[in-house]
């Protein structure tokens, strides 16, 4: 399974957004700075996560955005799923409704797909954003580089 530079921006966006964003809303632009993306394309990324519910927004000149729910709540999977659709590794018509495949009934690879596809899932979705969260700001201040604003 390869992952887009929709969804690995995406979760970088979520992870710098949930670091900074505890005392008030962050910008656009300051998201964009620290993670090396577009401005344009952060938008984008962030109106799909807003649609999802994942993030909420406020205008005006202390506008920004901030977290819908808290991180402990938001799972590596979902910010995958509003980001990439799917998360299959493998799609078999086997594994799905039924007569939707002729030989599925002798498939035994099938099997194979279904364990890799149930082996992503459970991955993602035991992975919180706030771990991921923490972790980042380990880093950053190991390094010196985490300032709150």
């Amino acid at each position: 399974m390869k992952l887009s530079t929709r969804a690995r921006y995406g979760l970088r966006a979520l992870i710098d957004l949930g670091s900074y964003s505890e005392k008030e809303t962050v910008s656009i632009q300051s998201i964009a700075g620290r993670q090396n993306i577009s401005v344009s394309y952060l938008e984008q990324l962030m109106a799909l996560l807003k649609k999802a519910g994942l993030v909420s927004s406020s205008r005006g000149a202390c506008g920004g955005y901030r977290l819908a729910r808290p991180a402990e709540e938001i799972s590596v999977g979902d910010i995958l799923r509003v980001l990439e659709g799917g998360l299959e590794a493998a799609a078999c018509p086997g594994n799905e409704d039924e007569g939707s495949c002729e030989g599925a009934d002798l498939c035994v690879a099938k099997y194979v797909w279904k364990r890799i596809n149930d082996s992503i899932t459970e991955a993602v979705d035991t992975m919180m954003l706030s771990e991921l969260i923490q972790e980042s700001r380990r880093i950053q201040e190991e390094k010196g580089e985490f300032q709150e604003k």
